[in-house]
């Protein structure tokens, strides 16, 4: 029984967010953190990347002659 009440004694305290400042920080960053920036331009990446692979696509059914100036010129223009 004297151990019991020397380990309840020495972990009795436990800082918790009010108690202790950089903890309270902590939490407030996590509850204010709105994400919607990165998912926003996580979007615009994707978009990117689904328009490359398109145009790639696009470009492989097309079985252009990429040694012919004049048809280089005409896919630049696209």
């Amino acid at each position: 029984s004297g151990c019991g009440s020397l380990i309840s004694s020495q972990f009795s305290f436990i800082p918790t967010a009010s108690t202790n400042p950089k903890a309270a920080l902590k939490s407030k960053i996590v509850a204010e953190f709105r994400p919607q920036s990165l998912i926003d331009e996580l979007l615009l990446y994707k978009r990117s990347e689904d328009q490359i692979e398109l145009k790639e696509k696009q470009l492989s059914t097309m079985r252009v002659d990429v040694c012919s100036t004049e048809t280089l010129k005409c896919l630049k223009g696209k």
